[in-house]
């Protein structure tokens, strides 16, 4: 079955979406904003909902960006409202601690009752450093080596308490068996962690691992830890080689590949035509100013001087890599074939899969890339209410009446719906080891 996440949250990604009548001008505070899009999300059976972050800001970023809720507080909220769907919170290890961070996500699993997820991140952007008293940001390798390590620790912590380790009645001897509380004591390059976490595993084991890497380092960090991998795929045969890569890596590590679920990101534009549908695309582009577009390409070349170049002149060589790896691609994609300026911003709208027309033609799509084994489901980025509420309303029953969507929820954990396996704790696996469980 296709699975299914719905990214962003609060006002949405737009920079003129506050604006929209049926959107809280207050959208990316308003916890009840979020609770109706989880619920209405839950109703059409996704699989998760998925709330991005970050924690730096400028004046030219756009509303949800600007002001909003830290994403794991909101998702503890939101999840006292649902029972099935997941919730999935980006957190950076370039700026958490890995103990806060296994507290966090596992005292949100124990209150959805097992249905969290972590969105692993090192944070692009270079200013986040500036508000956490550091000096430098750190270059690409050694965030990607902190996360690595980050992921290993909040793993460790989360397998503190065996199962049983605590009474569940009042005739027991001791609240706690001394045998099933675990130190860490970890020491690596970055971090320095004792242990025991004081938070027991739920019922899902862990948190689902969620990351999104498309350079070297980042698809190491895939084969290694994920169970549910993010990217930005444009295309079919991009999606289909990248996951073949990424399995490949994660065979080499000892995991299965065939547990890894594959989940690129996807906008849509919908409506009752194609012909309705391409015109409404056409005048939500011409909305997004040039300079707007502009700005969020200064964030991913920080290093570039684009007020140096011209609009309608082919694009000169960068000399740098980009933030994200899916933009780099796509101007590498540009300069291949002598874009300008202006088109790279036209094409840098969408630098991922993008559907639009009818909710027939907008499953056809989906259909076919699911179809053709390359992905295993998509992260819905529906730009405008109205392009959700037309995808859960219109294209979530045709998928349906084709046999590759759910019908009803398979669990009541993130894992059971996902259908990936429940991490054994390493603890338990040593004792029925030595013969001692």
């Amino acid at each position: 079955m296709i699975v299914s996440g719905v990214g962003g949250g609060g006002g949405g990604s737009g920079t003129e979406l506050w604006r929209l009548p049926d959107v809280p001008t207050n959208a990316s505070t308003n916890i009840d904003w979020y609770i109706q899009q989880a619920q209405e999300a839950e109703e059409a059976l996704f699989d998760f909902v998925f709330a991005t972050d970050s924690q730096y800001v400028e004046p030219t970023f756009t509303q949800h960006h600007l002001n909003r809720l830290e994403p794991l507080s909101m998702l503890a909220a939101v999840a006292t409202h649902t029972r099935h769907i997941g919730l999935a919170a980006t957190v950076s290890t370039s700026y958490s601690e890995p103990f806060d961070v296994a507290r966090r996500f596992a005292s949100l699993d124990l209150i959805s009752g097992g249905r969290a997820a972590w969105n692993i991140v090192t944070s692009y952007d270079t200013g986040t450093a500036g508000n956490f008293s550091r000096t430098g940001h750190g270059d690409y390798p050694d965030r990607y080596r902190r996360g690595s390590e980050a992921v290993k620790v909040v793993q460790g912590l989360w397998n503190s308490y065996e199962d049983g380790a605590f009474a569940t009645s009042k005739s027991a001897d001791s609240y706690l068996d001394p045998e099933k509380i675990h130190r860490l004591d970890h020491r690596g390059e970055f971090f320095a962690v004792t242990g025991p976490l004081n938070v027991q595993r739920s019922r899902q084991g862990q948190p689902v691992l969620i990351q999104a890497g498309t350079s070297e380092d980042g698809r190491e960090l895939n084969a290694q830890v994920a169970d549910v991998i993010f990217s930005f795929a444009r295309s079919v045969e991009w999606a289909a080689d990248f996951a073949n890569d990424v399995r490949r890596r994660a065979q080499l590590h000892g995991r299965n590949p065939d547990d890894l679920i594959f989940i690129p990101a996807l906008s849509v534009r919908i409506r009752e035509t194609d012909e309705e549908a391409r015109a409404a695309e056409t005048a939500t582009l011409a909305k997004r100013s040039v300079l707007r577009r502009l700005d969020r390409l200064r964030r991913q070349y920080p290093q570039v001087d684009f007020d140096q170049l011209e609009l309608d002149a082919p694009l000169p060589e960068f000399g740098s890599k980009a933030a994200v790896s899916a933009v780099e691609e796509l101007y590498e994609e540009a300069y291949r074939n002598g874009w300008t300026l202006r088109q790279l911003l036209d094409a840098s709208a969408y630098h991922h899969a993008h559907f639009v027309g009818s909710p027939v033609t907008v499953a056809d799509e989906i259909e076919a890339w699911y179809g053709s084994g390359a992905v295993d489901g998509f992260n819905i980025f529906a730009g405008e209410p109205e392009d959700f509420a037309a995808f859960r309303t219109l294209v979530v029953p045709i998928l349906q009446a084709r046999g590759i969507y759910r019908t009803e929820y398979e669990g009541d954990t993130l894992r059971q719906v996902l259908e990936i396996p429940v991490p054994v704790n390493s603890h338990t696996l040593d004792a029925i080891g030595s013969g001692t469980a």
